[in-house]
């Protein structure tokens, strides 16, 4: 079912009456396609989990409309809705076994929709397939992992079949192999049953590699909406382009003069098209080349070989935080007896933001490539 929020506002009151209110969701307004797993994400204080709320009908906007298909559900009760919720706690009731949480919703349908005892096992155990806890139907929640009490949490909000599924934080509470585990079964559950799914998290990762859509949110205001790998590549002002990222961006204190980008005092990419200013730089991790002439050189800390990648620690005097981490392939070797090391920067990973909007600055540029350990240029690019 297509999802539609127009102008959607959520404000509370403030504790402190002489404050103005809290605008907690400000004019969202976002068009959910059928069928699709939306990740709305954003730091904690965003207003994402209102928002799903708002959606859920546990809360009543201040102004706006909520639409479920072409039908106007703004005011709708929560249990008329068709929803199925999924709570960052898991809600279960640890006096009843899984089978009898996952069937209690069915307890409840009046009218037409009232089922028999014998229809509501059936419906239970063919949620619990779903999940795959089938086997452990008579067991209490506390006989179970964290792993398994969300899939119990799932299976009942998946048993009425809802229109729309909202999972609010649902894998905070497991750990690191559980969490990975549990969102592709969520990715599974919901492609094979295609139902409209809104997944709320604060982790980048969770939600870029279970999203067919992300929407950024900050402080209420939606920031940027597109498919996961469109948004880290192409954020549109430097708060997308911190939140997501793993390792995060680097961001340097900048500044362009003549079509050349500065960090300090090296000139370290062409930037046609710029005017001169003062911006950030952002560097994505994958964006340096190790370079023994490079143009950016940095105070070498630490060299952490991962396998498959190393990942090159280092600052700057330009540096707007701590430590650079700079991801260059295992084959690549670095000399550690050297106190510096030097990179040049791949074009199409630089990205640049104006220094008092922070909104995205975009230039062109060419892209190098690297040929017999020498630096080419192949035809020009927009970044």
């Amino acid at each position: 079912m297509k999802v539609v929020l127009e102008n959607l506002t959520k404000r509370f009151p403030n504790s402190n009456k002489k404050q103005p209110e809290v605008i907690a969701v400000n004019s969202f307004s976002f068009e959910i396609p059928d069928g699709k797993l939306i990740g709305l994400l954003g730091p904690s204080g965003c207003g994402k989990s209102t928002a799903l709320n708002l959606i859920c009908g546990l809360e009543t906007p201040t102004e706006g409309k909520i639409y479920f298909g072409d039908t106007d559900v703004t005011d709708l009760p929560p249990e008329l809705r068709g929803v199925g919720m999924v709570f960052q706690n898991y809600a279960l009731y640890p006096h009843l076994t899984v089978r009898q949480n996952i069937m209690f919703p069915l307890e409840n349908l009046k009218g037409d929709k009232k089922l028999t005892k014998q229809q509501m096992l059936e419906k239970a155990e063919e949620a619990a397939r779903l999940v795959q806890i089938q086997d452990y139907m008579d067991r209490k929640p506390s006989e179970l992992s964290g792993g398994q009490q969300q899939r119990v949490a799932i299976a009942r909000a998946m048993v009425k079949i809802p229109n729309v599924l909202l999972l609010d934080e649902p894998l905070s509470n497991l750990d690191a192999r559980l969490r990975l585990q549990t969102r592709e079964e969520i990715r599974r559950i919901q492609r094979e049953t295609k139902v409209t799914t809104i997944f709320v998290t604060h982790d980048q990762e969770e939600a870029m590699s279970i999203s067919d859509l992300i929407v950024v949110m900050k402080s209420g205001v939606i920031q940027q909406i597109g498919k996961p790998q469109e948004v880290y590549d192409d954020p549109v002002n430097l708060f997308v382009a911190k939140f997501l990222g793993t390792p995060p961006i680097n961001v340097f204190f900048g500044s362009v003069k003549a079509g050349k980008l500065y960090i300090g005092k090296e000139a370290v990419l062409d930037v046609a098209g710029v005017e001169d200013r003062d911006v950030y730089v952002g560097v994505r991790p994958e964006g340096f080349w190790l370079a023994e002439d490079g143009a950016l050189t940095c105070n070498l800390h630490a060299v952490e070989v991962m396998g498959r990648d190393t990942s090159v620690v280092s600052d700057h005097e330009a540096l707007d935080s701590i430590t650079i981490r700079s991801i260059i392939p295992a084959e690549e070797q670095v000399d550690t007896s050297k106190s510096t090391v030097r990179f040049n920067l791949k074009p199409f990973k630089v990205e640049l933001f104006d220094r008092e909007t922070e909104e995205r600055i975009y230039f062109e540029a060419i892209e190098p490539s690297r040929v017999a350990g020498r630096d080419m240029v192949s035809p020009d690019g927009k970044q």
